[in-house]
């Protein structure tokens, strides 16, 4: 999986590098369908311990609010929802926020699909072990917590990065050096699905905004995702 390193990429190349192989996963705090409520549930089996604050969720929090989470937050077996937007399977998303939003279905699609867009098909998170899985090969390595980063966007709104830095010597030269997960919340709690970013510049990380592929639970089909995605 040699397209994982990216020891010498400067940000300009993560971003270039993000419509093609398996790129580094992004995800922007502040794009629009970041509104919605995550208080539902849809069958994960994960079990939350409080309810979404929609103030939070749309990014208007106190400092005092944030608290660290452990990799247990996102720990399960997680699809990319990028292979239903190809086969047409989240069309009726994208209608469903032409009939409520200021774009069509068209530029809905096209605007994510150039957001949910990788090669990363799927992400498996066991203990302090991710595994990534990209055309039937995978690679495994051990993250650490690296701390949070609060980020503030020109509409005043907010986000948490929640960061883990890569600990296993071995893999160091195919896998990512810091993964930053972002899913709204901004304290411990189980995610319902997540935004990725990684690369091996922690700071160009947090700069990073263009692409934000996203996963949901793999027993989850299609259809389900979608009527997640409209629940929202």
């Amino acid at each position: 999986m040699a397209l994982l390193s990216a020891k010498s990429l400067s940000a300009l190349a993560i971003s270039s590098l993000a419509l093609t192989g398996i790129q580094f996963v992004v995800a922007d705090d502040k794009h629009e369908h970041h509104d919605h409520d995550h208080s539902h549930s849809h069958g994960h089996s994960h079990d939350h311990g409080h309810d979404h604050n929609n103030d939070i969720y749309s990014g208007y929090f106190d400092d005092e609010q944030v608290a660290d989470r452990s990799l247990s937050d996102w720990e399960g077996d997680w699809q990319s929802v990028y292979p239903y937007l190809e086969d047409g399977t989240l069309d009726e998303v994208f209608a469903y926020k032409a009939e409520h939003g200021d774009k069509t279905a068209e530029e809905y699609k096209e605007y994510y699909n150039t957001g949910y867009k990788t090669a990363v098909e799927r992400i498996v998170i066991d203990g302090n072990n991710i595994t990534f899985y990209e055309g039937g090969e995978e690679s495994t390595g051990e993250y650490q917590y690296d701390g949070y980063e609060i980020l503030t966007y020109e509409a005043g709104n907010r986000g948490v990065r929640f960061i883990f830095e890569l600990v296993d010597d071995d893999a160091a030269d195919n896998l990512p050096q810091y993964i930053q997960f972002s899913d709204h919340d901004i304290y411990p709690t189980d995610a319902h699905h997540f935004h990725l970013y990684w690369g091996d510049d922690r700071a160009a990380l947090l700069d990073e905004v263009t692409h934000w592929p996203t996963y949901y639970p793999s027993d989850l089909n299609g259809d389900e995702i979608a009527e997640e995605m409209i629940a929202h």
